[in-house]
């Protein structure tokens, strides 16, 4: 099909209207002959401000009268969407009895491995081992006429960018391809890779695409968005099954997602949205994302007052509690001394990235973990109703806020942004 670009060209986004029109120019493309049955792969409520729910719901309502429609969330680690995360990421078009879950330690197989001399050459020796590529079994089903992999540009702490072929690769992939293209942005380092497009594990996906993916019927609806007060804007919405739209949708979000601070932050308090942060595992993107932008010596809040565990994954959960966020180098010393963390690298990567290495202080305000809990794991605690209280007040926007005799810069959403210091 020819790429479809579209960028809204008002302050209001991309209209209902347009996101339609849209829809139906990516469905006339593929009718040449009668579609009987697609695969959709949009990402779970982790990305409830992606919009990709809202796309999924307009193709569904379209075709399930006429064609098979499977929808598989691409989960990734994650708990699969429960019914209520169902209704209100599908906009109340999808049941949950509609959602095929993906399990990523069962329902994979592997269609090729990344060669360890590729891997060792754009890791600067870092990674000298080949990365092995999983997917989930039903995207290889040939009976699928088409494959819409849906999901929202943002920056992202482990390929740089998120979506285009990671939603199919790691939303939709297998332990071995998670761990090791995690352990790999991890040890390359996360500060050298946000909100840019080439990064070691990007150009490992590049190479998956290229030499394992390229012959399936599979194409990409990819989202830009912004959002205020949980009202989602479609800034720009990029279709076709080629790299150009991934890289154009790149640009637009580094305009868009990307937040430039005159200098560092002191004190940063960034709330995590209760229906859609339960755990660290998924919490610590107040720290990927603001990391750039803290002071030495700063210090950060988190509010979150749903967050009631580590690892979205029971053994993942496990291995948290037992080695907690304590820094880059002692997690690489725990990893090459210890066999549980080895099975794992990516509880590794996610321990690397969770820590600020001492350079400002991480506090966890919770509702649903002890103190012992929370400062078992390497973070400072505080009750959740008393930091709530000190820096939430009512009417809060994002920005800098000045009150009870201190400064502090608040973000409602760290999933949508990443926050760094001018020229940095």
């Amino acid at each position: 099909m020819k790429d479809i670009i579209k960028v809204a060209n008002t302050d209001n986004g991309i209209t209902n209207e347009e996101l339609q029109a849209i829809v139906d120019e990516v469905i006339k493309a593929h009718e040449e002959k009668p579609l009987k049955k697609i695969l959709l792969l949009p990402p779970d409520f982790t990305r409830m401000h992606s919009g990709a729910g809202k796309i999924t719901a307009m193709i569904y309502s379209k075709l399930k009268d006429s064609v098979q429609v499977d929808i598989m969330p691409a989960l990734g680690t994650h708990e699969p969407m429960s019914k209520e995360q169902v209704d209100v990421f599908f906009e109340g078009v999808v049941s949950v009895d509609d959602i095929i879950p993906h399990r990523w330690r069962e329902d994979v197989v592997k269609i090729g491995e990344v060669p360890a001399s590729f891997v060792a050459e754009i890791s600067e020796g870092l990674i000298t081992e080949p990365v092995t590529i999983e997917i989930n079994k039903r995207i290889l089903d040939p009976s699928y006429d088409l494959i819409i992999s849906i999901g929202q540009v943002v920056p992202h702490e482990v390929v740089g960018m998120a979506n285009y072929t990671k939603n199919v690769l790691v939303g939709c992939g297998g332990k071995d391809t998670i761990n090791q293209s995690h352990i790999l942005g991890a040890v390359f380092g996360m500060e050298r890779v946000m909100g840019k497009d080439h990064s070691p594990v990007r150009k490992v996906f590049d190479y998956a695409q290229e030499h394992f993916l390229n012959k399936l019927p599979l194409i990409y609806i990819l989202t830009v968005t912004t959002a205020s007060q949980d009202i989602v804007k479609f800034e720009g919405v990029f279709a076709g099954n080629t790299r150009k739209i991934f890289e154009e949708a790149v640009e637009l979000s580094r305009e868009k997602n990307l937040i430039w601070l005159d200098e560092p932050i002191q004190k940063a308090v960034v709330y995590l949205d209760p229906r859609e942060f339960k755990s660290t595992w998924l919490g610590n993107k107040a720290i990927y994302r603001t990391r750039m932008a803290m002071a030495d010596g700063g210090e950060l809040i988190i509010l979150a007052p749903e967050v009631r565990k580590f690892g979205e994954d029971d053994d993942i959960d496990k291995l948290i509690r037992k080695y907690g966020y304590k820094g880059r180098e002692n997690t690489l010393t725990k990893y090459n001394e210890n066999a549980d963390l080895q099975e794992n690298p990516s509880a590794a990567a996610h321990l690397i990235h969770g820590s600020s290495d001492g350079r400002f202080t991480i506090t966890y305000a919770v509702k649903h973990l002890s103190r012992e809990e929370v400062e078992g794991v390497g973070f400072k605690y505080m009750p959740y109703d008393e930091a709530e209280k000190m820096y939430k007040p009512e009417g809060i926007i994002d920005g800098y806020i000045e009150g009870s005799g201190e400064k502090y810069f608040y973000i409602s959403n760290p999933a949508l942004g990443l926050w760094s210091v001018t020229g940095k």
